[in-house]
């Protein structure tokens, strides 16, 4: 039926008559069909989860909570919007409640100013990279678990305005808002990097 397909984000704005039957058949209590409809959406998923927690563990984590969590919802489960959609909010919502739960680490004066190294491909610039990136978790670590989600929503997943606004559960000036207070943010945290 679905073939060696995967999705690699589910879409925005259309749904597949495919999905929508594999997840009828779920919520009837066809376990194959579940099967289909994770291994179509975990990678996507995995990747989101992974953007919001910073660590590929903890996301795994969530993703399976979010699918076991689908699992025993798929009764309930309207189609108002695709499988793809309510399995991005069902994970979105996992990973903000981890968020929440969590300690700040720091303030944006612990961020530090770092000078940027020149542009090589030494060992020397991979060492940057890696510090870049970590700075970029630590700076992450700072924003509130809805800019969080927001941002990496639009600019590592590169979701629409709408789609994030029904993901969130938020309206979509709520979340264009959000999303320049992260921006703001993060070109504080950052701002040795540019």
């Amino acid at each position: 039926m679905a073939g060696d397909r995967t999705r690699s984000a589910p879409p925005d704005t259309r749904d597949d008559p495919d999905d929508a039957l594999l997840a009828v058949r779920a919520g009837e209590g066809d376990e194959d069909a579940f099967a289909v409809l994770v291994q179509l959406y975990a990678p996507a998923l995995i990747r989101l989860a992974t953007g919001l927690l910073g660590t590929r563990t903890e996301a795994e984590d969530a993703v399976q909570d979010a699918f076991l969590s689908a699992w025993r919802r798929l009764p309930e489960f309207q189609g108002r919007s695709s499988f793809g959609t309510w399995t991005y909010r069902i994970v979105t919502n996992r990973c903000l409640n981890v968020l929440r739960a969590r300690k700040p680490v720091a303030s944006l004066e612990a961020a530090g100013d770092v000078a940027a190294a020149e542009h090589t491909t030494s060992p020397a610039r991979i060492t940057e990279a890696h510090e870049a990136v970590r700075e970029l978790r630590e700076a992450l670590d700072l924003l509130s678990a809805e800019q969080r989600a927001c941002w990496v929503l639009r600019e590592l997943d590169g979701r629409s305005y709408e789609f994030i606004a029904d993901t969130v559960g938020i309206s979509q000036e709520a979340v264009r808002a959000r999303v320049f207070r992260a921006r703001r943010c993060l070109t504080q945290a950052l701002g040795a990097w540019r």
